[in-house]
């Protein structure tokens, strides 16, 4: 509790956790819609936003605030999905190859690199397009897990290398400290603000995939997503034919989701940094 007020004292973490607990609000209201979101003409179309349609309508005859509900919890779960796993692996290759050294290093950071230098849209954009009928919300977070973790693990690698030389580690090796024991009570401290922020900028990035991705067509286009929400909106011309809240809409959702994201890490990262947090302690107790 002391930890979330001095958190919110920061003005980046207030302003990203009201967004954040709004938008997953929104997410959560989507299991209490009176719409299915697969049905097209459940409401009248291309109405602009007024009661009881408060965000207006589609030329599909969808709801739009009821629409975003679905697209904003599908867009999550594909982007909580994608990080998760991309940073148990990321993780356990930073670990290894840091802690191990040697030839073990050599390999991982060759497979890592190759995985570093991919032109991973152009890869992404060929897997969607074989796989795109069975590209379900879950398979496109696997897909992106598999490409999401090779940057994070060098960064997590190059921590433990400068921890592995310093003297607390020499100590504990020489008093018998197990390898899993001083990983977890020793390093693990440093590298929290790191997986941390690392999560959280590997969400801003799968949502910028999916949204891509679907933009161009290439995901399961009836599920509502972020990125299938501006996919129907520019298929449907809405700005050319003035609908601007159709196009506005999904628009504006990722704007305020990548925005809020990128200031929780950043502020999350600052807070949890030994760094900082030693220098806090020390303001303290002046």
């Amino acid at each position: 509790m002391e930890s979330f007020k001095e958190l919110m004292k920061d003005g980046r973490f207030k302003f990203a956790f009201i967004v954040i607990c709004v938008l997953a609000l929104m997410s959560i209201l989507s299991f209490f819609s009176p719409y299915n979101p697969l049905k097209w003409n459940v409401v009248p179309r291309d109405l602009p936003p007024r009661w009881p349609h408060i965000l207006g309508t589609t030329s599909q005859g969808q709801d739009l605030f009821w629409q975003s509900t679905f697209a904003i919890r599908n867009s999550l779960i594909i982007a909580l999905i994608a990080s998760s796993i991309s940073r148990v692996i990321a993780v356990i290759v930073g670990l290894i190859a840091g802690y191990k050294g040697g030839k073990v290093d050599t390999i991982l950071m060759s497979i890592n690199d190759s995985f570093v230098v991919m032109p991973l849209l152009p890869i992404l954009i060929l897997i969607a397009s074989v796989m795109r009928e069975n590209l379900t919300m879950v398979t496109l977070g696997l897909i992106l897990s598999l490409f999401g973790w090779a940057w994070d693990a060098r960064v997590i690698r190059s921590q433990i290398l400068s921890l592995r030389e310093r003297e607390f580690t020499y100590t504990a090796i020489l008093s018998g400290t197990r390898t899993f024991s001083l990983v977890i009570k020793e390093y693990f401290p440093f590298i929290i603000p790191i997986i941390f922020s690392t999560v959280i900028n590997n969400m801003i990035w799968a949502i910028g995939m999916e949204v891509t991705l679907a933009i161009l067509g290439l995901t399961n286009i009836e599920v509502p997503t972020i990125g299938t929400m501006i996919h129907w909106a520019v298929n449907y011309q809405s700005m050319l034919l003035g609908y601007w809240w159709w196009i506005l809409t999904p628009v504006v959702i990722s704007i305020l989701l990548f925005v809020a994201l990128y200031l929780l890490s950043s502020s999350l990262s600052e807070y949890l940094d030994p760094r900082t947090r030693i220098q806090r302690i020390g303001k303290a107790g002046q």
